[in-house]
């Protein structure tokens, strides 16, 4: 008993070198990961890919856009609108972009509408989508102005300008003549104050030879009148029946 006693010195001074070491050696291996370790990459999400691993996401990107050809025609949605140009999505890897002046027929257009556009070109030379709404209406106006016409349909345009007679309205991207004594039932002296305006019409003449159209504003104002007689036509005899 005595003797343990007596090494037990010894055995504390051992014990204490050993601990001594092993804790410079962890004092070493964690300076030694902390130099290791890449600070940059603290609270970034990142994913280690393969060179075909890559190859493989890539493609499956690709193949969910949309197949696209310049100089067709296709639908897009407007994501967007700044105080030129109108931003819309076709599907594609990038958004195209519309001038605001294309649309400015349609006073109610907003963000959500769905709009054709011509493709003018994948990609100009600052990488951007170049689209067209105002060569998409010209390329299908023709046969939508006969379908009007047949159709006796109202149609909305925008009145871009006066001309001598009347007004210059654009409609489907046609320039149609709306004469001044189509544009009210009462005579119209001021045809300024209609300039910059989206109105409703009707097409009444199409000259095929001359590509020329007529629309009409009075016509719609017409057939409300007469609708408005009609009703109270048919008020008058229900309270006389009564």
């Amino acid at each position: 008993m005595s003797e343990l006693n007596q090494d037990a010195p010894e055995v504390a001074a051992v014990e204490a070198a050993v601990a001594s070491k092993e804790s410079k050696s962890t004092k070493t291996s964690t300076a030694q990961s902390l130099n290791d370790f890449d600070w940059n990459a603290v609270g970034k999400k990142s994913a280690t890919y393969s060179t075909a691993e890559r190859e493989r996401l890539e493609s499956l990107y690709e193949k969910s856009l949309s197949s696209i050809t310049e100089h067709e025609v296709v639908m897009g949605t407007i994501v967007s609108i700044t105080t030129k140009d109108a931003v819309v999505n076709i599907g594609y890897k990038s958004d195209g972009i519309v001038a605001l002046s294309e649309l400015r027929y349609n006073a109610d257009i907003k963000v959500g509408d769905t709009i054709e556009v011509y493709i003018e070109s994948k990609e100009d030379r600052g990488g951007q989508l170049l689209l067209s709404h105002k060569k998409a209406r010209s390329l299908k106006s023709w046969d939508r102005v006969n379908e009007a016409l047949e159709g006796d349909e109202i149609i909305k345009g925008f009145v871009k300008c006066r001309t001598k007679g009347g007004l210059i309205v654009d409609v489907f991207g046609i320039e149609a003549f709306l004469p001044g004594s189509q544009i009210d039932v009462k005579p119209i002296r001021d045809y300024d104050v209609y300039v910059g305006k989206s109105m409703e019409f009707k097409v009444v003449k199409i000259n095929k030879e001359f590509r020329n159209v007529v629309v009409s504003h009075k016509a719609l104002i017409e057939e409300e009148l007469e609708a408005q007689k009609n009703r109270n036509h048919f008020e008058t005899r229900k309270r006389s029946s009564t």
